[in-house]
């Protein structure tokens, strides 16, 4: 093994599918501890291996799939693996997660990731064992879809992990999605990128164990992780009664959810589309990914098959963001979506604009808000690249510059926004617009949690301290990505029994100012987070775990400061690519129009959080990560200077 580190297996497969040349080549340990794995790993692999202004369908591009170390350590809700590369839709840094079989499969082979690189002449596909490593002939497979194209590459009982891209991916759809079983990896186009190679599919299946540094000790890290995800009212009771979707109503009474292409944050028939009514009327059970104890997934039934059931962000953009109140035509529309190969949350994006320049006689279309009789055909359209579908396939960004409508084209740095309206909660609406891969609400450090989700509700609409405790929550969350968990078990950060405190008492707004005061002091690689131990009561459960399997001495602060790299080394990638300052904004209609007219203060005032968070953030005005950063981080190599 070529590694001395527990939790990885020490090889990566490089897969040049122009020659058929595979070969396997390592990383550094430094690398490991500097980036850990995940979206992290893969940022400076994609950095090293992509030249300066690649086309991201060009053969030479190269697309990443790989682990974190805790992936199939059988640590609570680590099944997930990432796929990275530079995005079609957005042209600057893509990633995408997910959970499913596939990332533990692969480390069973040996392997910690596959680099692709080339195109094949051919439709192929990918076997992988722990023996040998096929290129196999897919022409058998090309126009099936993701379920019929797994199917066809597994075996009877086979429990292999999987990846396979649809019609939209094979037809370069700019948000063209790849599902692992119904698991999916949607979002930045990464589908299109599999396409533009020709390749199909993967299948792992291997024996191989995974090390662990400390055995005994990862067990016990194990165990009081997974009760206090099991106890936490979040992790353990809302997220398994209603999943994703409990968010819905939540959001909908503080005018946070999207309706009509962000034109407001209140949808009158949300109830209809809620956790409450899929688990009343919809559900069949529940559902989980490997080693969850969370089980948020849920399985409903379409035309008599049980199938996986609409995840929050699919309820919003399709239900309350296109006037659609029937949760029935929505579950039917997302499994369309996962067959097709469809990102859901930019296909519904693009409906909505599309929706609304038709309202404003900017474009002929059948389109209406409220109209649900030509969604199904829409999105076929739109993976066959059809009509209006292959303007809709390009995404929001290029509708915008074909049909104008800029103000209200709903999207940052070319990505769909996710399914929270930042006039409500301005925290997330910085989080939006500074996120390395757009408007994407994991990688903008999901502040909607402190703002209206969570216990504490720190005041949606106030500007002071959201910087420094977005830049936080960013930090963390591509730290507990990078290392291959969920991001969901990040909830137990706030103490359960917050939750218990009434969201305006004396104790909820004191907790909210210490929360929102202490922003600053909780600089990522800063003397005060670096000396932080591992034991730190119930933040960030993930380094003590990641200490026991991997052996790296890890502590919180070194946790968060692999994060804080991470962030911005995909800046540092962006901005080889062109991008600037100018691209962390969001559409008019959030930052200039309030969301009405009894709302005046609810729009989101980049103009005064901007500049502090570039301050924050140690970078210099024009938003360039300063040398003094890179130095700090261990990252002199990466300065643009």
């Amino acid at each position: 093994m070529a590694t001395k580190y527990g939790g990885y297996m020490g090889n990566m497969l490089k897969v040049n599918l122009t020659t058929g040349a595979v070969e396997e080549f390592d990383v550094t340990d430094r690398d490991r501890m500097m980036f850990l794995g995940g979206k992290g790993l893969a940022a400076k692999l994609l950095y090293d291996l992509n030249a300066p202004g690649v086309d991201p369908l060009a053969p030479e591009a190269a697309l990443i799939f790989n682990t974190g170390p805790l992936t199939g350590s059988m640590a609570p809700c680590t099944s997930r693996f990432n796929i990275t590369a530079k995005s079609p839709l957005t042209g600057g840094i893509g990633n995408a997660n997910s959970g499913g079989t596939f990332g533990f499969n692969l480390k069973k082979c040996g392997y910690d990731g596959i680099v692709v690189t080339g195109r094949a002449d051919k439709p192929v596909w990918l076997d992988i064992t722990d023996e040998k490593v096929e290129i196999k002939d897919a022409s058998h497979l090309w126009g099936l879809d993701t379920e019929e194209t797994q199917e066809k590459i597994g075996e009877a009982g086979d429990r292999s992990g999987k990846v396979a891209i649809g019609p939209a991916g094979e037809n370069l759809v700019k948000y063209a999605c790849i599902m692992s079983g119904e698991r999916v990896s949607g979002r930045c186009g990464l589908g299109a990128v599999m396409g533009s190679k020709n390749l199909k599919a993967i299948r792992a299946k291997g024996s191989k164990k995974i090390s662990k540094a400390d055995e005994e000790g990862f067990k016990e890290a194990v165990k009081a992780w997974t009760e206090l995800l099991k106890g936490h009212p979040v992790t353990g009771e809302s997220l398994p009664e209603y999943g994703t979707a409990e968010f819905l109503n939540k959001l909908n009474v503080t005018h946070t959810l999207p309706t009509r292409n962000f034109a407001a944050g209140h949808f009158e028939g949300a109830e209809k589309i809620s956790g409450e009514e899929l688990k009343k009327n919809h559900l069949v059970k529940n559902t989980g990914c490997v080693s969850c104890p969370i089980r948020c997934g849920r399985v409903v039934k379409v035309d008599g098959k049980e199938v996986r059931g609409p995840e929050f962000e699919t309820l919003g953009i399709f239900g309350s963001n296109l006037a659609v109140d029937s949760l029935s035509e929505i579950s039917r529309w997302n499994v369309i979506m996962d067959r097709l190969g469809i990102d859901t949350i930019s296909c519904g994006g693009a409906i909505a604009f599309a929706m609304e320049l038709t309202e404003k006689g900017l474009l002929k279309s059948d389109l209406q808000f409220g109209k649900t009789d030509n969604i199904a055909k829409t999105i076929e359209d739109i993976a066959y690249r059809r009509g209006l579908g292959n303007d809709l396939a390009e995404g929001v960004r290029a509708m915008s510059e074909k049909y104008g409508g800029g103000d209200f084209a709903i999207h940052v740095k070319g990505l769909e926004m996710a399914a929270y309206e930042p006039r409500s909660s301005v925290g997330q609406g910085l989080g939006y617009a500074t996120a390395n891969r757009g408007a994407c609400h994991i990688n903008a450090g999901y502040m909607v949690f402190f703002e209206r989700l969570g216990p504490i509700n720190i005041d949606p609409y106030i500007t002071a301290a959201k910087p420094a405790l977005t830049i936080f929550q960013q930090n963390v969350f591509d730290a507990v990505s990078a290392c291959g968990n969920c991001i969901f078990t990040t909830y137990a950060i706030i103490p359960g029994k917050a939750y218990g405190i009434k969201p305006f008492s004396t104790t909820a707004r004191i907790l909210s100012k210490v929360m929102a005061l202490s922003a600053p002091l909780l600089d990522a690689s800063g003397p005060l987070m670096r000396k932080l131990p591992v034991n730190v009561p119930q933040m960030i459960p993930h380094s003590l775990a990641i200490d026991k399997l991997t052996g790296m001495g890890m502590t919180l602060g070194k946790f968060v400061a692999a994060g804080e790299r991470v962030f911005n080394l995909e800046r540092l990638y962006n901005i080889r690519e062109g991008f600037t300052a100018k691209d962390d904004t969001l559409p008019a209609r959030l930052t200039r129009d309030a969301q009405s007219a009894d709302r005046p203060q609810a729009r989101v005032q980049l103009d005064k959080m901007l500049p502090h968070y570039y301050k924050v953030r140690c970078w210099d005005r024009k938003g360039v990560p300063t040398a003094k950063l890179l130095r700090k981080l261990d990252m002199e190599d990466y300065f643009p200077g």
